[in-house]
């Protein structure tokens, strides 16, 4: 895509971003951090971008006027997709933003609609591995400390890591958004080693506690991809240019690792962590794990060669 196609989309996945208009300022302030560091190597003003989209001056109509390729619209469709499903629930306002967006792109409703159930089935996977309503936050009950082998927990947590490293490695749009729900279900059997039965609720607000923002994050993975020119290739390139970038860089690698050892301290202490202890220990392990990242590059790209959606779709349903 050319630099005019690569700011249509990333201005409609920005308005996906806030067509809920719940999104509060911390939210806002994540997304507004995530454009300072993905314009370091853009093309586009990213930081403009996102004032030009918080402050109305854009809309869905002339962005989608200005993608030149049925590829690009349809990327751009995903990317929405991805960006309302990205924190497991689609406000009717959400709805009927990526309808009205269809319509406007000019898409099959066939086809958009395929791809939207695939995304929601994505999305509704709970943690425990079955599609289920997600349950209310309420306060989990802690039985008596179960034995926990923290070295084969420590192993999940790498094996996660390493799994969502090569997702970060493959084209395909959905493959980005099935990064969040295998990191909540790591965080669920992290909690549950501990004796803590945990529902999709709660897990996402550990999450939400520990700084990590569902919308932000996925916006943040998908823009790499597609400011790399990775996002939507499917079949070539697959280790080339962004995948490279992608490597060296670990975002994917790096969040879970971390997500998975603060979840693994946390639950091991009782959950006494205050959140800004939640939030500084997930910080500092997130600079670890990003000097981890490189040490494990190899296993990332080899797992990136076996992986494809369908594969990836079982894997957050809970298969393997």
């Amino acid at each position: 895509m050319n630099t005019a196609d690569t700011r249509a989309v990333l201005t409609i996945a920005l308005l996906a971003a806030f067509a809920d208009g719940r999104k509060h300022e911390r939210e806002r302030e994540q997304i507004r951090r995530i454009a300072e560091g993905l314009a370091q190597d853009a093309a586009v003003d990213l930081p403009s971008l996102v004032q030009d989209v918080l402050l109305k001056r854009v809309d869905v109509a002339s962005a989608a006027a200005a993608l030149g390729s049925a590829e690009a619209r349809q990327l751009a469709y995903e990317m929405a997709v991805g960006v309302c499903d990205a924190d497991g629930t689609q406000s009717d306002a959400e709805r009927a933003f990526l309808a009205d967006l269809a319509r406007r792109l000019g898409l099959d409703d066939g086809e958009a609609g395929a791809y939207a159930a695939q995304a929601e089935t994505l999305a509704s996977a709970d943690v425990a591995g079955e599609v289920v309503e997600t349950a209310p936050a309420d306060t989990v009950a802690r039985p008596a400390r179960p034995a926990v082998d923290e070295a084969e927990l420590d192993r999940a947590i790498l094996n996660a890591a390493i799994l969502n490293g090569a997702l970060e490695l493959l084209p395909e749009s959905l493959s980005t958004l099935a990064i969040i729900p295998l990191q909540m279900k790591l965080v669920h059997r992290v909690g549950l080693a501990y004796g803590y039965p945990l529902d999709s609720g709660h897990v996402k607000d550990f999450l939400a506690t520990a700084g990590v923002g569902l919308t932000s994050q996925y916006l943040e993975q998908a823009g790499r991809k597609l400011l790399g020119g990775l996002l939507g290739r499917v079949g070539g390139g697959l280790l080339g240019g962004l995948g490279k970038q992608a490597v060296s860089s670990g975002l994917s690698f790096a969040t879970t690792w971390a997500l998975g050892q603060v979840a693994k301290r946390y639950y091991a202490g009782g959950r006494t962590f205050s959140t800004e202890m939640l939030r500084s220990t997930y910080t500092e392990l997130l600079q670890q794990a990003r000097g981890l990242q490189s040490q494990y590059a190899p296993q990332i790209q080899q797992q990136a060669r076996t992986l494809d959606v369908q594969k990836v779709m079982a894997m957050v349903r809970g298969g393997r």
